[in-house]
């Protein structure tokens, strides 16, 4: 091969990794929103698309005429550790009401390509008011106007809705706000990253609290492994082994030994399996850290992902670094008590510092958003009132060094 087709292969490789760790972090691209990311997946389509039916059995749909690239991720594990997050300072997560408002905004723009964001706000209280389950959405009270907004801005940011005249946020401070919103139904359907629809479930309203685990596994059951449940061939289960390790591992920030099956782990040992991940990990950009207590890819760019650590973006982030010192040094692990006394220490310590943490109920609430991004970050698990720190969190704790002189 030539010099300019070596170039030529190296860019094309450079180019495949860089857009299998770009959709890694943003399953949802589109060219109004991140023009030169869609643009490159478009161009890559081929080989991307490839790599994540092969490795992870995820479906990569590319609509050039729509503008948008969708990775459709699936897990056969539920994590409640990615919440929906408002787009606001504080990026709290998703409440049920807030869920309730998305999911029934969500059905209702269906019905056009333009709405308002008051007569949006009118079908919505139709429709709840017609549902014997769903409290009925108020308009006049500043709360639920709060809660609608929040969800028509997460629509905005995934491009399925946009404000051609008018800002959504003025909604929350009157319900006559003047918005009006091109809708992308072809975005919407694509929202949804489930291979059965929760329409095909069938379940009576009164069941569903008593059956929520059980429906949410029957959302994401593949049959191409078998009956849905358990691979029934050779072939089949080779196939879920491949699959399931390699979602973990691309989807998780670290992949521990103890928390697979047997036959996972007998993979991850076979020759074959090790080629494979090896494999994988090098064309996506990834360096495949293997240790005794499991797997770790570290993606050099810092692109693979839509959350860091550490990271002193948020008192929560820099919080749970502090935590993670005393954590690390108990053997045993500590009573989540010991913890809030920990973060109380700190915020006594630094008064000018956690400004909204510091009050009678400070402690606490700090503590708890802390360990929320420890174990979101499998660096710790928080089990009965008990916490104990992972393998990974030793890590990110503090060491000594000593110099030449030192120990001379």
């Amino acid at each position: 091969m030539s010099n300019l087709g070596n170039q030529l292969a190296i860019a094309e490789q450079q180019d495949i990794a860089l857009a299998i760790r770009t959709l890694l972090a943003t399953p949802l691209l589109t060219e109004r929103t991140a023009p030169a990311e869609f643009d490159l997946v478009r161009r890559r389509k081929q080989p991307v698309a490839q790599w994540f039916d092969y490795h992870c059995g995820w479906r990569l749909i590319v609509e050039p005429r729509f503008g948008y690239a969708r990775l459709v991720k699936i897990r056969s594990t539920h994590d409640h550790t990615r919440p929906a997050r408002r787009l606001r300072s504080n990026r709290l997560p998703f409440d049920r009401r807030r869920y309730v408002l998305l999911c029934v905004a969500a059905a209702e723009l269906l019905s056009g390509p333009a709405t308002t964001i008051g007569m949006l706000a009118e079908r919505i209280k139709q429709a709840t008011a017609a549902d014997p389950v769903l409290e009925p959405f108020d308009t006049a009270r500043h709360s639920e106007r709060m809660a609608y907004v929040d969800a028509l801005r997460l629509l905005e940011s995934f491009g399925a809705l946009e404000a051609v005249d008018g800002t959504t946020d003025s909604y929350v401070e009157s319900r006559d706000a003047k918005v009006l919103y091109r809708v992308d139904t072809t975005l919407l359907l694509r929202l949804l990253s489930a291979p059965n629809g929760p329409s095909q479930l069938a379940t009576e309203p009164e069941d569903i609290g008593h059956r929520w685990d059980d429906l949410l596994s029957s959302l994401s059951r593949e049959t191409r492994y078998g009956d849905g449940v358990s691979p029934t061939s050779g072939v089949q289960r080779n196939l879920w082994l491949r699959h399931s390790i390699c979602r973990e591992l691309f989807d998780e920030p670290v992949v521990y030994r103890e928390a697979l099956s047997d036959e996972q782990r007998a993979y991850l040992s076979s020759i074959t399996g090790r080629q494979i991940i090896a494999k994988a990990a090098e064309q996506a950009g990834f360096v495949l850290e293997e240790r005794t207590e499991g797997y770790l890819l570290v993606d050099p760019d810092s692109l693979a992902t839509d959350r860091r650590f550490p990271d002193d973006s948020s008192t929560a982030n820099v919080a749970a670094l502090l935590l993670l010192e005393p954590l690390v040094a108990a053997e045993h692990g500590l009573a989540a008590e010991q913890l809030r006394a920990e973060t109380a220490r700190a915020l006594a310590r630094f008064p000018k510092w956690a400004k909204t943490y510091q009050g009678d109920d400070g402690a606490a609430r700090l503590a708890n958003d802390a360990l929320e991004v420890l174990t979101a970050f499998r660096l710790a698990e928080h089990r009965d009132d008990h916490v104990r720190a992972f393998p990974a969190a030793v890590r990110y704790t503090v060491a000594e060094v000593r110099t030449n002189r030192e120990t001379s």
